[in-house]
Order: structure tokens, then sequence, then C-alpha cells
């Protein structure tokens, strides 16, 4: 029997009208959802209208494209005018500087050129940054803060490419024209050839270089090899030039294929470490600051604003590196967000504690590093180990229970990683002390350095089971 009470909970009355109130959703949800429909309605027809998502009074570039009969396609094309594409970039790139502390006011930054597409947008965002430094400078009475210095560098690989002498002497002139047409303040362009790493003449080096080279059997050995020549080129360059960071034009895009390449190569261990905005593991760090940013939209930029590229060293990679480009080109010919994806997905690895610049900045630097050190949860350099570092690659290796994964008393081929030992080492015994007879003596007095401090961490952690000299071992 109903009770016909108004309190009752127990559900034995319901009349027609209270089983319609209760299974109908709340006035808000129904604000809510109407609301999300305007908003999906309103950028539908921007979108439909070829007007700015942004500032919703532009056309977007797309739009204005083919207007003028061209295509620029869809992506950000099809969202942003060209104003708002370019501030977005541009603050994709500030922000990665500001919240890593990658640029200090006292810096002095070199900007590795190679005259692509990436480079190219690294050292023209590089130069706004200065720029707008130079003019707070000379607007501020105090002048506390100085203006960061930037160079560029150019690595010659003319000794183990294919590229003619007289198109990379045409090449490297339109670098030139490219900096010097810059605004000031004035940056200083180096080249420097691969050889240089060599301290040897240029005749002797050059034979040198190119006979190691041909030690290495496997093509991606080779092509992994030279890309580690051509940062301890840069290193050179920063280090006789005093130059505080390095800074490279490495993006989303490349990134991507970069994670899939050391995962086929058996090197996740290490791929934390290069992958991050700060990898401050060389003697110069070296920062990211174009991580955020796909190679598609960089390509955008430099049509828009009719900046000049050079490729010089354009070849096709081979190897697993020529396989994995392709692999990845075609997923993101299918999904464009696919290369964002992998590279979001890959940043999830907790960093190792050289992804961070050392803590002997300036204060403002110190406070941003100590708010991404927070945000990654990074523990303290004193708190860890001392990092192993493979001598080929450096990449970091694992540590073991005793400190380090390798053994350096058996020399170069005991300390290397697994994927340089079956890559870029040779099998034969005798051709393996041929081929660590050509590396430059920097790769050599880096694995005599880990020996020692290999043997010094073992002296530690058995120090209270050694005798002393006075003790005769009874």
């Amino acid at each position: 029997m109903a009770c016909n009470s108004g309190t009752c909970q127990s559900g034995c009355y319901r009349d027609d009208s209270s089983v319609g109130a209760e299974d109908s959703p709340p006035l808000t949800k129904k604000i809510e959802v109407s609301n999300e429909v305007v908003n999906s309605r309103r950028s539908t027809e921007h979108l439909d209208d070829g007007i700015c998502l942004k500032c919703k009074v532009n056309r977007t570039i797309a739009a204005a494209a083919a207007d003028d009969g061209g295509d620029f396609g869809g992506g950000d094309g099809g969202r942003f005018c060209a104003d708002c594409f370019r501030s977005n970039l541009f603050g994709k790139f500030r922000l990665a500087v500001t919240a890593n502390a990658m640029i200090s006011p006292s810096d002095n930054v070199l900007v590795a050129f190679s005259g692509g597409t990436c480079s190219r947008v690294a050292l023209q965002f590089t130069h706004e940054m200065q720029s707008k430094a130079q003019k707070n400078y000379d607007a501020s009475r105090d002048r506390a803060l100085p203006v960061f210095g930037v160079g560029v560098a150019f690595i010659d690989e003319k000794a183990v490419s294919a590229v003619s002498s007289d198109n990379l002497d045409r090449a490297i002139e339109e670098m030139k024209l490219i900096v010097s047409d810059l605004a000031p303040p004035v940056k200083q362009f180096h080249v420097v050839p691969t050889e240089a790493i060599y301290s040897l003449n240029a005749g002797d080096a050059k034979d040198r270089l190119n006979e190691l080279i041909n030690t290495v059997n496997d093509v991606t050995g080779k092509e992994d090899l030279l890309e580690h020549f051509r940062m301890l080129s840069l290193q050179k360059i920063a280090i006789e030039n005093g130059y505080t960071k390095i800074l490279l034009g490495t993006c989303t895009s490349r990134i991507a294929c970069h994670v899939l390449e050391a995962t086929v190569k058996g090197r996740g261990y290490s791929l934390a470490a290069d992958i991050q905005y700060v990898d401050a593991r060389w003697k110069i760090p070296v920062v990211l600051p174009l991580r955020d940013c796909p190679i598609h939209e960089l390509n955008m930029l430099c049509s828009l604003d009719s900046l000049k590229t050079v490729e010089v060293f354009n070849g096709t990679r081979a190897g697993i590196n020529g396989l994995i480009s392709s692999f990845v080109k075609l997923l993101q010919e299918e999904n464009p967000s696919r290369e964002s994806t992998i590279m979001r997905t890959a940043g999830k690895l907790t960093p190792f504690h050289f992804n961070r610049m050392p803590e002997d900045n300036d204060y403002n630097g110190q406070v941003a590093s100590r708010r991404r050190q927070k945000k990654y949860n990074l523990k303290t350099k004193d708190a860890l180990p001392p990092e192993s570092f493979c001598p080929i690659c450096n990449s970091p290796l694992k540590i073991s229970s005793f400190g380090t994964s390798i053994n350096f008393d058996n020399g170069i081929g005991a300390a290397c990683c697994a994927s340089c030992q079956f890559q870029v080492l040779p099998n034969d015994p005798s051709s393996l002390e041929h081929f660590i007879s050509l590396l430059p003596p920097s790769m050599v007095s880096e694995v005599e350095d880990g020996d020692r401090l290999s043997q010094r961490q073992l002296r530690e952690q058995i120090e209270d089971c050694l005798l002393s000299d006075n003790e005769d071992g009874t």
C-alpha cells in the first residue's frame, strides 16, 4: 500500500510526473551540454569561414593560400592566421627555453647550423630572443642583466660524404650570408671539418677518419658513429671558443624517429637521456628548444617568412635509421598526430640526473631548474652513483649493484654498450685493436679515465673488507 508521503524513501509511491522528473538530467547539465554544442558550432563556423580560431579576425593560412591559388594543407594552416601561427610556434620555443633554464643572460650559446629547416628556425628564434634582450638592455637604466651571446657552427663532413667541394663552398657562402644578414648583435660563424677532432694536420686527420669509418661494416653503425663525431666536433668548437651551451634544432619529428631507432637497436635504457630538453652529460650542455615543434610547422614557418634554407648533406639515410624514417613518415601521412604521440609516450620515461642544467647558473636559472626538477621528481646528483657512459656513443650504461656494468680492464670493447659492440666494433680481435688505434685521442682518454674511476669506486665499496698494510691477514 502506498504511503503517499513526500518524505518516504522506499519508493512505494510514485506518480508519472515524479518518474519523469527523476529520469531527466539536471538543469545545469543541460546548460553545460548546450554550451558545448554552441562552442563546437562556433568553432566549426570559423573553420568553414576560414577565420583564425585565435584572433577571430584574420583568415587562416589555408584560406589565404587558397585565395592566391596555393595550398598549405590542413593542420595549423587550417586553424590559424599567419601571425597567430607564428606567435604560437615561437611561444613553444620560448616556453621550452624559460621553463628549463636553457639560456641565462651570462651564457654564450652556440647554435648548430646545418642549413636545413630545423636549424634555420632554431637560429631565427634564438636571434629574436637575443634581439629582444638587447632592446631591454638598452632601455634599462641599471643594465644589470647582460645580453647572452650567440655563435653559429657548421660541421663540414666533406671528408666522409659524396658532396663536391664546389657545391659545399657555395653552400657555406650562402650560410655566411644568412648569418650576416641577421640584425646585430653580430654572430660569429664557425666552419669546422669533422676530422678536426684529431690533433693532426688536415691530410693525416682526414685519412685516419676515413680509415676508421671503413673499418665499420654495418651501415647503421657508420651513421651512428658519424653522428657521435658530429657532437664531438660541436663540443670542440664550444670549448675552444668559450661557449657555455650548444643549441640543436632537433624537432618532434626527429625525436619520434630516434625513439623507434633506439628501441630497435636495444638502447631502451639510455633512450630517456636523448629526448629531454636538456642534456648535460657533455662537458658543454646541449639543449633542444624545438622539442615540441613538428617538422611540418617549421617548414610552414620558413615558407611564410621566406627563411632561406641550404640543404647540403641531405642524402637518404640507410640501414635501420632509413627504415625507421620511412616508417614514421608513412605513419604521419596516415595520422598527423603520430609523431607527437610517439614523443609524448617516450617522454614519460624518467629522465637522468644530467637532464637538467647544472646549478651553477644565475639565480633565475636555478629557480627554473628546480621547478623542472620537482616536476620530473629528479634526484640530486649527490644521491646517485656516478654514471657510466659508452665511449663510442656516450649512452648511459645501466648500473649494477657494484656501481657499474662495464669492465674497463678489458678496454673499449668491454666498455661499450651492446648496440655499439654489435654495430660498430669489429668482431675480430686484431681488427678491434686496429679500430681502437684509429679512434680520436679524446675518446681513448675517456676510457682510461673511466678505468681509474671504476677502480676507485670498487675500492671504496670494499674498503671495509681490505686489510691494512700493518695487518698480516691472520
